[in-house]
């Protein structure tokens, strides 16, 4: 068995903003396991926003790769349980290791993850397409550069309704949207009622995690359907969740891979939420892992790769009609010049 680790600085179409950061470059590591000549490949995008850098992910995986080693031949989940221990602080990293372990799974069965859980291709939701931060004209002309049959709008400003009330002048399509935590409670209500009119399908997140309060006034009274997202992090919030949302956005990286994802989504159902994985910024590593899992899911935002100037690897290609599995098993992923 080797581990290998793959640096990469992924150039952004665009500056990518939201109500507390921005950023050109997204730095990302790919992590590869080979053993019997098949290698599985994961990744997580270094997020500075929660003080994770390309060296810390390095530095926590090279504690856990002889536990890897010797336990190898066993399922994904199983190889799951004997890292978290030394992982769990480091979610990012477990999630890459993961991932790729659940790849190389795949490949070694000869089937696509999808075909392993029986889900079917055809019930992938529509990606949205993420739209950060801008002026109002720059806004507009991203939308103008990729025509897109759902965008989720991120926000945060002092004129938030405003800049919707004049996107909607350029397009038809579906809006989502993603205020990062930048509303109060009194404000998101009324923002819903008027985002309502505007064909705005949710509300991702709108109130600071900690104001429960305030998050229960607005789950009673929203227009809209409000999705966790800051406040569902690891398995034990779904739970939580229930009682001050309609639904879950889970983040493969913030939870530790695609083996907790599980988890949480079939834990989300049962409590009746609706269920969504979203990306970071991954390549087409990232996003081909949780493209597997996205027929099962309510709502899907794995744009990460299209919002790249430059990608890692071929994998599942997203479109406006539809997403495209390659043939490839596993989570389809083939690294650009890997040996």
């Amino acid at each position: 068995m080797k581990i290998e680790y793959h640096q990469y600085q992924l150039q952004l179409k665009d500056t990518f903003r939201i109500s507390h950061a921005s950023r050109d470059v997204q730095p990302s590591l790919v992590v590869s396991v080979s053993h019997d000549g098949v290698t599985g490949f994961g990744e997580a995008a270094a997020t500075s926003y929660y003080g994770v850098t390309v060296e810390s992910m390095m530095k926590a995986l090279q504690k856990v790769e002889q536990i890897v080693e010797n336990h190898i031949e066993e399922p994904p989940e199983i190889i799951w349980e004997k890292i978290y221990p030394e992982l769990k602080t480091e979610t990012f990293a477990l999630c890459a290791l993961d991932m790729a372990l659940h790849d190389l799974y795949g490949k070694r069965k000869q089937q696509p993850l999808y075909k392993l859980w029986n889900l079917d291709p055809a019930k992938v939701p529509q990606t949205s397409y993420t739209i950060g931060i801008a002026s109002t004209e720059e806004m507009i002309r991203k939308i103008k550069d990729f025509p897109w049959p759902l965008y989720k709008i991120k926000l945060g400003t002092d004129h938030d309704i405003e800049i919707i009330k004049e996107l909607r002048k350029h397009t038809n399509s579906v809006f989502r949207i993603d205020a990062n935590v930048a509303w109060a409670a009194n404000q998101a209500i009324e923002n819903s009622h008027v985002l309502k009119e505007l064909n705005v399908e949710f509300l991702e997140q709108p109130l600071a995690v900690d104001d429960l309060e305030g998050q229960k006034l607005l789950y009673q009274n929203s227009a809209l359907p409000v999705i966790a997202d800051e406040s569902c992090i690891v398995e034990s919030d779904v739970e939580k969740c229930a009682e001050y949302f309609h639904g879950v956005n889970i983040k493969l990286t913030k939870c530790g891979g695609i083996t907790p994802a599980l988890r949480m989504i079939a834990k989300a159902k049962a409590l009746g939420l609706k269920t969504m994985v979203g990306c970071m910024t991954e390549s087409t590593v990232g996003i081909s892992a949780i493209a597997q899992l996205a027929p099962m899911l309510d709502y899907v935002d794995m744009d990460g790769a299209l919002l790249l100037k430059n990608d890692t690897a071929t994998g599942v290609k997203i479109t406006s009609e539809k997403v495209i599995y390659p043939s490839e098993n596993g989570t389809g992923v083939k690294l650009f010049k890997f040996e």
